[in-house]
């Protein structure tokens, strides 16, 4: 459903907002490992986010990656949004260029739930949500 970028660069926000909930800065190679994604993909990904404005960045010996509390609230409609562009919510299910009301694929129609769904789940499932429930062992990052 969402690009392996995407899916990579939800998992590292969440990474890094439980080491920002300890006050610890998570490095490349460490939230690399912690998602088991390919370092130079992820610096990729981190940079996007760092743009963005979704997680921040300070080099030096006491650098690297971390969320300020004001973010524990974005969405992950925020993340897929910098990532994959809003295709997945606004976007024909076949990826037709002009697919609408007037002119529908043939998925058209059944699509308008399932997208109105998750619409709503991205925009209202906060980072925080997702933190707790990771550190009550309610899901992991990687297998």
């Amino acid at each position: 459903m969402f690009s392996k970028a995407c899916e990579y660069g939800i998992r590292a926000t969440l990474f890094i907002s439980q080491e920002s909930q300890k006050e610890r800065r998570a490095s490349l190679k460490t939230i690399a490992g912690a998602i088991d994604s390919p370092e130079a993909f992820t610096a990729k990904i981190l940079q996007k986010l760092a743009q963005e404005n979704i997680i921040q960045s300070a080099k030096g010996p006491h650098g690297g990656f971390f969320i300020t509390p004001d973010k524990k609230s974005i969405v992950l409609a925020d993340i897929v949004k910098a990532i994959d562009g809003d295709s997945i919510v606004n976007g024909c299910a076949l990826g037709l260029e002009k697919c609408s009301e007037e002119h529908p694929c043939p998925l058209h129609y059944a699509f308008a739930n399932v997208r109105g769904n998750l619409k709503e789940m991205l925009e209202t499932t906060t980072i925080e949500e997702l933190t707790t429930r990771l550190d009550a062992g309610l899901g992991f990052l990687k297998t």
